[in-house]
Formats: C-alpha cells, structure tokens, sequence
C-alpha cells in the first residue's frame, strides 16, 4: 500500500486510457459528503502523513517496530490504518478541497514538485521527502511515463499527463515517453469491463507513428541531456523469454496482492472474465520500470492515479532486483464540475491530432468549460503564471466568458501554435455575427458529391456526417426544440431534403447545432 502525503497513496482504481487511480478528485459543486465521510477522508489523509515519517522508503503500509511504536502512540492498529487507507475498496472519493487542505501540509522545495502541488497535479507519493531532495540535488532525473499505443491519437484526456512531462522538462530534467508497443499486445485490464480488441504489429505501429506527432507538440526531443526521448517497450519484452521471466521475476509477485487491485478485484466482482493475458499486464508495467533504470537511469514513474498498484509494484520490484532507490508519483484523475471524465464531448473524443479534430472544435471545447471549472483548468492545462490566473479568478458573472476565452487560446495555443488563433477568431466572430460568408475555414467540414445533392439527403443524415449529433433521433430532438439550423434559419421539418436547390447557386451550407456548434457542408 502506498503512502500518500497530502492526498498521496492509494490503491489501484478504475480509470480510463490515459490516466492511470487511488481516487478521483472532484469538483466542490457535487453533492457534499456527509461529516463522517469528511471525517474519513481527513483522518486518511492525517495517518497518510505521518506514516511518511514512520517511513519514508517503504512503499507499503509500514510494519516492524518503529511502526508498531507509532500506532501505540496514535491509538491506531495495521488493520485501522489499511482501512483508513481504503486498502480493501475505494469508500469516498475525496473532493477537491480535501485534497487541497492535505496538499497544503505537503512541504516541497524542488522547482518540480512545487508546480505540481500549486496548480494540482499532485496526488501520490511514495517517499515524496526522498524524491524532492533528490529533484534539487544538482542532477538532471530522468522519469517516464507511459502510454499505449491503442489508438493513432490520444485525446484531452491525456493532456494531464503529458503537461506533468512539460513541466518536468522546464524544470530542467529528462522526461522519457514510454510507449507500450509490447503491453499494448496485451491491454491494461484498469477500468474495463471487457478485454480490449488486440491489434497486430502494423497498427500498433501506425498508432505510435501518430502518437509521436502529439509528443513533439510539446515537448523537445532530441539527445541533450535533458531532451526527451521516446521509448517503446516492444524493444525488450519481444525479447524475453517465457520460463527465464517466470523464474527471474515471478517470485516477486504474488496472488494474493495482485486480487486485492481493484482493476482486477472490480472485474471478478461483476462476473466479467479476466484473461491470463491481462493479468500479465501490471508484471510487464513493473519490469518496463526495471528495465529504464538498467537502460537509462529513470528513477521516477509518472501516471494517473488508477495506475497506483501497478507503479508501486516497479518500485519494489527494483528495490529488489536492482537494489535501486525508484519513486512512483501519481496525478488524480481529473473529472468536469459535473462529474464527468475529460476527454470526450457531446460530439465525440476531443482528439489532440489536427487530422482527427479540427482547430477551431479543439478552441471551442475549451470555450464552452463550465464556469466553476475554469481557473482549475487554467492552472492544469495552460502556461499561464499562477499571479495572471489569479486576476482572472477575480472575474465574476459575464466576466468569466473573458477567462474562458484565455483558456481556449492558451490550450490552442500550445498544441496548434499561435497562428491559427487569428483564423479561429475571426470565425467565431463571422459564425455569431451571422451568414455563410466570410472565412469558414476553420469549422468542421464534409463533403456531400453534386449527385447527393441532386438525388436530394435528408438533413438529419448531413448533422451526422458533420459530427453535430451522434443519431438521427438527436438530431430530431435537437429539430422539435428549435436548435437547428441551416444557414442560421430554423429547422422545423425532421424530414427536410437537402437537394441543388438548397444550395440556391453557392457550394456551401452552414449547419448549427444550438449557439455553439456549427459546420460546413461543401459540395463538389
């Protein structure tokens, strides 16, 4: 069991692809927990504290002596403290300002480490006081996080994960970009119901192709000493061999631990089947761990906190393979206002690739934050300085849409570079003002062929294939409430033809879906 300092251990949780935990952290706008549930929460986060002075190496709930001492002192037991420690499930899920009063008792010098407390990304620790003395040591560390190659884009959900790599690259160290061409093979059983679809050699390399074109977004690679470098664990894993890993391995890991994680606790529990090939998966994340450090010192393991079982396993199984002195270090699993995942919209996933999500999609889901999200996104997922997010905080009522606005250009900003703002401004300018005409290029578009139109398509079908509805009865939904629109004129027939004449000479048409969500269907 891992230690938490300031909301800093917990155990293996669901999550999604992307984030890897312990709990999720969730707005203050949710219902609000009872006292009890309160009272839990703080007293984990007391006891999580000070077992970190009890041991400030051990990944586990400390045992032996000196813990033995401080359990008598506090009245407490092992088993008080696992539960405590939600050892056995997941009781609460403790919400932002819980995590913000443990955050506070953190105590941190490295530049790093200081950045992840003050704008959020801190959850998990193991020997945080070990890690932040090493970070200011003078030496470039090295830490890597992982992703798997289950898709040719990530989408905003991963953006967490891959700003901490930002960070950890400004503050002078070496971030590596672990991408699971071998584990990909398998599938992370974390948060799924079923066994993932497995991909062959060719698509798992395509999809790292496309991966890669994201990482370079954001940060520098190159063979600097603190320039990232990109790293598929297929080098290693396509090498090992079945016996030699078992009985190298394999006595380090047992049963009993690996059933009490709750990707896979939470599967059996349902009655869903848990092949033996995901089950290998948390073994392989673990010996990845291993084999950066042999291969290029990487001390650190970086993830989302549903990946906590799994880090604290590479963690130990380097203490005692390798003797080596590993951390592990989680972000919470970031939720909307509404309790919502990131990472997705009305409309679909909120793709980080041009190709897969126009510019101009990717400024609007930004703009359209709800309001009592919005500072916490500005301190996640722009640059801004934490004294310019602070005036924006003052901003109140209508004033808010001028924060929303800085956000949307600051997280354009950062993954499609400045120069599309101007373009992306001047539609959303030309979009609200009115008309087809001026510069649509930045809206999402799609092509219907001179004989569609002819032959005539319904309207429903066209809000589809734009993305603006994922079903026609939506569509017909979004048509009775009077949000449709074609070229900003209401749709009042759900059978509407679209044909030549709708075109009235011009070889384009605006669609709207409510204020907000608009696009262009082209004819050729």
């Amino acid at each position: 069991m891992g230690l938490n300092v300031g909301g800093c251990g917990g155990h293996d949780s669901p999550g999604r692809p992307g984030q890897r935990g312990g709990g999720e952290v969730t707005s203050d706008t949710q219902p609000a927990l009872t006292m009890s549930q309160r009272a839990m929460a703080m007293s984990r986060s007391m006891v999580m504290l000070a077992l970190c002075s009890v041991s400030r190496t051990s990944a586990f709930i400390p045992g032996g002596p000196a813990a033995r001492r401080f359990y008598s002192t506090h009245g407490l037991s092992r088993t008080r403290v696992g539960r405590l420690l939600a050892v056995e499930s997941e009781t609460v899920a403790v919400p932002a300002s819980v995590m913000a009063e443990a955050n506070e008792a953190v105590s941190v010098e490295s530049p790093f480490l200081q950045t992840l407390v003050e704008r959020g990304f801190y959850h998990q620790c193991t020997n945080v006081e070990g890690l932040d003395e090493k970070l200011r040591a003078g030496e470039v560390v090295k830490a890597y996080l992982g992703f798997d190659a289950t898709a040719d884009s990530l989408h905003v959900g991963s953006l967490l994960q891959i700003m901490i790599l930002r960070h950890l690259q400004k503050a002078g160290h070496q971030p590596i970009v672990l991408v699971g061409g071998g584990t990909t093979k398998i599938g992370d059983p974390s948060g799924k119901d079923e066994a993932r679809q497995l991909l062959d050699d060719a698509a798992i390399q395509r999809n790292i192709d496309g991966l890669a074109s994201v990482f370079s977004k954001f940060l520098t690679f190159g063979d600097g000493p603190t320039d990232a470098k990109l790293v598929n664990n297929n080098e290693w894993l396509n090498q090992l061999s079945y016996l030699d890993f078992l009985r190298e391995y394999g006595p380090h890991f047992t049963i009993n631990r690996m059933m009490t994680y709750d990707s896979v606790r939470l599967r059996l529990e349902r009655e869903q089947p848990l092949t033996f090939l995901e089950f290998n998966y948390m073994l392989l994340q673990a010996y990845d761990f291993t084999e950066l450090y042999r291969r290029y010192g990487c001390v650190l393991q970086m993830g989302g906190s549903d990946q906590w079982g799994n880090m604290v396993n590479g963690v130990d199984l380097g203490r005692r393979v390798e003797k080596a002195e590993l951390f592990a270090l989680t972000a919470p699993l970031i939720t909307t206002s509404e309790g919502k995942k990131m990472g997705k919209s009305a409309a679909g996933a909120i793709w980080l690739n041009a190709e897969k999500l126009p510019e101009y999609d990717y400024w609007q889901f930004w703009r359209n934050t709800d309001d009592a999200d919005v500072i916490r996104f500005l301190k996640l997922f722009t640059e801004l300085s934490m004294d310019e997010i602070l005036k924006l905080e003052q901003l109140t009522g209508a004033g808010i849409n001028e924060a929303k606005i800085v956000l949307a250009d600051e997280t354009t900003k950062l993954l499609h570079g400045e120069a599309c703002l101007k373009e992306i401004h001047q539609t959303v300018k030309q979009v609200f003002a009115g008309g087809v005409g001026g510069s649509n290029a930045a809206l999402p578009r799609a092509k219907i062929e001179s004989a569609e139109a002819e032959a005539g398509m319904a309207v429903v079908d066209l809000f589809i294939r734009l993305e603006l509805a994922k079903t026609k009865s939506e569509v017909r939904r979004l048509i009775k409430g009077g949000g449709a629109k074609l070229n900003d004129q209401k749709i009042v027939d759900e059978g509407f033809v679209v044909d030549l004449s709708t075109f009235d000479g011009k070889d384009e048409l605006k669609l709207s879906s409510g204020k907000k969500r608009h696009g262009i269907i082209f004819m050729e």
